[in-house]
């Protein structure tokens, strides 16, 4: 039917309706043709639905904590979805942050880590970190199953960590060992990939790999909102808190983010009124150097929860003192309820 008979009968009404008919019947054509185009151009079960396959990764040789040798793509994320960081074990600010934050994410996930979700810490510091180094800093951190921590050839790791978009020029430049402190998540049979910060929230992250990037494979139990709790806007202390110093510490037993995730720091509350306030501003500031003053506290802590050394998260005054304002607060709120347990 071409341009002019259309022109010629739109204005009468019986016209009209045969035009409809026949527009209708060609749309119903042209979806039955796309509907058997797309059966016809199917993915088999080998293809994939994404660009980014074992023609963009490099299939890199790395060794994991246990000795054993692994390609990055055939062994490690093909068709799997993955958390991927790049730490080194000496580091000492954001690394014992992330390693602490993802091992928080890692108990929320539970027995998925390592079936249908996997997660990889790759050294930067391959020179340092050997196999044994790795096993000795995983075992520090208490992580579970299905969470490898690798090396490799320093070129082979840059190149990997250039494909995944976490090499900034300028500051991953090979003469320190400063790094991006973005991690990544992602699915790569789907080839849906984001970049995460180490201070996120580990209930999001959580959600991410176990839903999102799984494509809602598993239906969420929720509970309804009719029930969620008023949520009060934090205080500047409050976030610092909750970003920086939650992946090691709790507050006491009615903290929920907390829960079962005691075991790298001590638990905070009292802790304004055990500790004299100038030591404790200055502790949250530089604690690697008073680990490296030897001071008496600093080392006995060091000691105390399996050598992992409190990092140095370049914090100033200002915000060491929010955060301590913040710990004030939450033991003064926490004093009735637990003289009501004790009860």
């Amino acid at each position: 039917m071409n341009r002019e008979r259309v022109d010629r009968t739109v204005h009468t009404p019986r016209s009209r309706f045969q035009g409809l008919h026949l527009m209708l019947l060609l749309i119903t054509c042209l979806l039955a043709s796309q509907v058997l185009t797309a059966h016809e151009g199917a993915l088999s079960p080998t293809e994939s639905a994404t660009p980014w396959g074992g023609d963009y990764f490099p299939n890199t040789l790395l060794t994991d904590q246990d000795g054993r040798q692994v390609r990055f793509f055939d062994d490690l994320i093909k068709d799997k979805v993955v958390v991927i960081n790049f730490i080194f074990t000496s580091c000492s600010d954001s690394c014992p942050l992330e390693t602490a934050r993802l091992r928080q994410v890692q108990k929320l996930l539970g027995d998925r880590v390592g079936q249908d979700i996997f997660f990889y810490s790759i050294s930067i510091d391959p020179l340092s970190d050997t196999p044994e180094v790795l096993k000795a800093y995983a075992q520090r951190f208490k992580v579970g199953p299905g969470w490898k921590f690798l090396t490799g050839e320093f070129t082979d790791v840059t190149d990997l960590r250039k494909k995944l978009g976490l090499f900034i020029e300028g500051v991953d430049n090979g003469r320190s060992k400063d790094h991006n402190l973005s991690l990544i998540v992602g699915n790569q049979s789907t080839g849906r990939w984001m970049k995460a910060s180490p201070f996120e929230n580990p209930w999001i992250l959580a959600d991410q790999l176990a839903n999102t990037l799984q494509n809602w494979k598993k239906a969420s139990v929720e509970e309804s909102y009719a029930n969620a709790p008023e949520i009060r806007p934090p205080s500047n202390g409050e976030e610092l808190f909750r970003t920086r110093c939650a992946s090691c510490h709790s507050l006491g037993p009615m903290d929920g983010q907390g829960i079962g995730m005691r075991s790298i720091g001590p638990d905070l509350i009292g802790v304004t009124r055990q500790r004299d306030p100038a030591w404790l501003s200055r502790w949250i500031r530089e604690p690697d150097r008073m680990l490296a003053e030897k001071d008496p506290i600093a080392v006995e802590l060091f000691e105390r929860f399996d050598k992992i050394p409190m990092p140095n998260l370049r914090l100033d005054e200002n915000a060491a003192q929010s955060i301590m304002g913040f710990l004030q607060e939450e033991t003064e709120r926490q004093k009735p309820m637990e003289a009501a347990q004790a009860q």
